[in-house]
């Protein structure tokens, strides 16, 4: 009888193990990053797959206060994406705006985007610069701030449940770059990884060269 307990208890175990394991997979492959520009360049990248290209373009947003041109991402059609209003602040002010638009804001049709709202304090120089931020803000709004100098700027958002941005039974990260320097190519994304990869190998082969000595 206790050998019969044994065997059952270690079944359980077993089983509950596998179901972690299986869960934290599964979760692992929910993690997509995005990531943005203000020039209009984007990607879409889930863990173990090929970058997904996206572009902007220019199109009216149908927001609350929403411009009439705005740089407008496709995301490609979460359903349940979370409206609101990322606000980027430099130096404790106001810099750029991220919005977030579900699927259907305005119009039927209407497909769930983001909208990248660039400051033009330095000169329009980019294609997402707007005269001014949305002239009123969704409610349901996020202040962050950016990191990093003029050149080379941004911020990275990873929403939680409620906040703008969220995609239920995602943990999705935006990457926001508004240096306007562009999001690298997915053929560069994969030559960068090779490069790391590289210099992994290397290293661990000069670590084992230096054991064997």
């Amino acid at each position: 009888m206790p050998k019969m307990r044994f065997y059952l208890r270690v079944t359980f175990v077993v089983a509950v193990a596998l179901l972690f394991l299986h869960r934290t997979s599964a979760f692992a492959q929910n993690n997509p990053l995005i990531t943005v520009d203000e020039n209009g360049n984007g990607t879409l990248l889930f863990p173990g797959g090929s970058p997904i290209p996206t572009h902007g373009l220019l199109a009216p947003d149908p927001g609350p206060g929403g411009l009439a041109t705005v740089l407008t991402y496709n995301l490609l059609g979460p359903p349940s994406l979370v409206a609101g209003d990322v606000l980027l602040t430099d130096a404790g002010l106001l810099g750029d705006v991220i919005r977030f638009n579900p699927a259907g804001t305005g119009n039927p049709a209407y497909p769930a985007s983001l909208l990248f709202y660039s400051d033009n304090v330095d000169g329009v120089d980019a294609l997402g610069d707007t005269l001014g931020p949305p002239r009123t803000f969704y409610t349901n709004t996020v202040i962050i701030p950016e990191l990093g100098n003029e050149l080379n700027n941004g911020a990275i958002y990873t929403p939680r449940a409620g906040q703008p941005g969220f995609v239920a039974g995602f943990n999705v990260t935006y990457d926001l770059i508004s240096d306007g320097t562009g999001v690298p190519e997915p053929a560069s994304i994969t030559l960068l990884g090779f490069g790391l990869a590289g210099l992994l190998i290397a290293k661990r082969k000069k670590l084992s060269s230096n054991s064997a000595e």
